[in-house]
């Protein structure tokens, strides 16, 4: 049985529906897989209320929207994943990110945080680029902008963004094409939470 035939055959949902949203193409199958993957772990550990509500929702979108909304989820997950949760507190920052500039409008925001959540435990490997790359190719500036400051704030709930985070979120930075000044900018705001800054200001404070 293939790698395929056995993701396929382990939802609640129909087998087909990840592909759809993705389409045709070797890099939108993988990315399809790879969220769907990360459906049917949540489920194996017991989120199927979740699951199924999630997929109900983006089975009533346009094909488009729903893959906006998926990939977008995809990429806040990475951003998350250094402790593999996205706890409430994360939860509400990501949520408040993505609609302060209303790009992405209240209830698309509340379902990709609420996606994001369900991934972040399950997201990981060489191939997350491709998933980031469907949502940048989607997006507007203004969206891959706000999903880049999201990606921030939640590294920063903890108080702190460690170097591992920063360098996953260079990544996403990179993926998401935006101009360095945007991302320069938008690093700017979270400067005092980087932590090879806080560990600059503790030496030189004699802490």
């Amino acid at each position: 049985m293939t790698r395929t035939a056995r993701i396929s055959t382990r939802g609640c949902y129909r087998p087909a529906m990840f592909r759809k949203i993705f389409g045709p193409g070797p890099e939108h199958e993988r990315a399809a897989d790879q969220a769907q993957e990360s459906f049917d772990a949540a489920q194996a550990a017991g989120d199927t209320a979740s699951v199924r509500r999630i997929v109900s929702r983006l089975e009533r979108m346009p094909v488009e929207q729903a893959r906006l909304v998926a990939s977008a989820a995809y990429t806040l997950a990475r951003a998350a994943q250094a402790d593999l949760d996205i706890s409430d507190e994360e939860t509400a920052v990501i949520e408040l990110e993505l609609r302060a500039h209303e790009a992405i409008d209240e209830a698309t925001a509340v379902l990709v945080t609420e996606m994001a959540k369900l991934q972040a435990r399950t997201v990981g490997g060489t191939e997350d680029y491709v998933v980031t790359r469907e949502f940048a190719a989607l997006a507007s500036e203004e969206q891959r902008t706000d999903v880049l400051r999201a990606c921030f704030a939640v590294a920063a709930a903890s108080g702190s963004i460690s170097a591992e985070e920063t360098a996953v979120i260079n990544e996403i930075a990179k993926e998401l094409a935006l101009d360095t000044d945007v991302v320069n900018a938008i690093r700017g705001e979270f400067h005092d939470r980087l932590s090879a800054v806080q560990t600059v200001r503790r030496l030189a404070e004699g802490r």
